[in-house]
């Protein structure tokens, strides 16, 4: 009989084996899945017992494919305030898996996206496969990277983060690792063989990343490190449209592609994306970034390129957003600001980071 829990809770050995069990959605988070998750590692915290956490996500087709879009779309349109909860809790078990203090596994199979990176991008352990393709995709349905998102790929290597923010694009296994959204390569036919050694008692002196990197191997070559050259010099411009310009104008096919692509995308979303990982990058800490992406989350969700965004690419799949303003040209930059600005009157800020902003302790995964 199949199991119906939208999140399987295993103990092997002294590991706790968290899995996202909606497969014929691609695991794609729900707001109870985020308080079940949540819950289970308060627990394990707590339980001397429990050595370890795993995460993977049921089926064959990837460990999580983001939030429930159609259910935050639904929300946004008929101006609800659930997608709001739902975010501040998503946010909260970001910032709890950065700072989980026992080893966490995340095993990326498949697709990872939106808020399966949240899950699983911040963990201390993060395994990918041939078969993974990580994004960040929110440009394309008039939103803007979050779940601790616009961190990670402030802190890839030159301007491999803005390119990812930007255009969206998904990465296999070697670009997530270089772009350090992902540790270790294990084959995915490895993985129940590995999952299997997490819950079997470890030798003496063995850690659990020793255990992983038992299974490990050279991931197949990506693309990225070949193409730094082009990305480095375009994604350095000052504003969306210097990047686009510069791609124009680099000759190399590669990056007028990217401008086509770019093109595509909300131009909105696009501003606040560019100027959301470029702020990350000075912010101290995840904490504070998430707080900052919970304001950009807030107001992307009143904005109308969200509903019509996820229309176009997710509900009609017409492919042909009408965007508000419709070109990077139109775009405000006092629209711009107001994403970033402190919520308003009867609007709750994530307040997760201290103000003053505690440097004095150590960082997590996000660091």
């Amino acid at each position: 009989m199949n199991d119906d829990r939208p999140v399987l809770l295993e103990t092997r050995g002294t590991c706790m084996h968290l899995t996202l069990n909606r497969p014929r959605a691609l695991n794609a988070l729900s707001h109870t899945m985020v308080r079940l998750l949540d819950e289970a590692l308060a627990r394990a915290e707590q339980d001397e017992a429990t050595h370890s956490v795993l995460l993977s996500g049921a089926g064959d087709r990837g460990l999580c494919a983001g939030g429930d879009i159609r259910a935050l779309h639904d929300d946004a349109r008929a101006s609800g305030r659930a997608s709001l909860e739902f975010w501040r809790d998503e946010y909260r078990l970001n910032a709890r898996i950065a700072r989980f203090p026992k080893p966490y596994v995340a095993l990326m199979d498949g697709i990872v996206m939106g808020g399966g990176v949240g899950v699983s991008a911040h963990a201390g352990i993060r395994v990918v496969t041939e078969r993974s393709r990580v994004a960040m995709p929110e440009t394309a349905i008039g939103f803007v990277p979050d779940v601790g998102g616009t961190r990670l790929l402030a802190a890839a290597p030159g301007e491999l983060g803005p390119h990812l923010a930007l255009t969206g694009r998904s990465v296999g296994a070697a670009d997530a690792i270089l772009c350090g959204l992902a540790d270790h390569h294990v084959p995915a036919h490895l993985l129940p063989a590995l999952t299997e050694a997490l819950g079997e008692p470890a030798g003496p002196g063995v850690s659990v990343a020793d255990i992983v990197q038992r299974f490990a191997t050279q991931p197949p070559a990506g693309d990225l490190a070949a193409q730094r050259d082009w990305i480095d010099a375009c994604y350095a411009g000052d504003t969306v449209e210097d990047i686009i310009r510069k791609l124009r104008e680099s000759g190399v096919p590669a990056a007028d592609t990217a401008a086509d692509e770019l093109l595509t995308k909300s131009p909105l979303a696009l501003k606040v994306t560019l100027a959301a990982v470029r702020r990350a990058a000075r912010l101290d800490s995840l904490e504070a970034v998430l707080d900052q992406e919970f304001r950009v989350s807030s107001r992307a969700f009143e904005h109308p390129d969200f509903v019509e965004g996820v229309r176009a690419r997710i509900i009609d799949k017409d492919n042909a957003p009408q965007w508000k303003p419709g070109t990077l040209a139109e775009v405000d930059d006092q629209e711009v600001a107001r994403f970033f600005a402190p919520l308003g009157p009867g609007e709750q800020e994530l307040g997760l980071a201290p103000e003053p902003a505690d440097t004095s302790a150590g960082e997590g995964r996000a660091g």
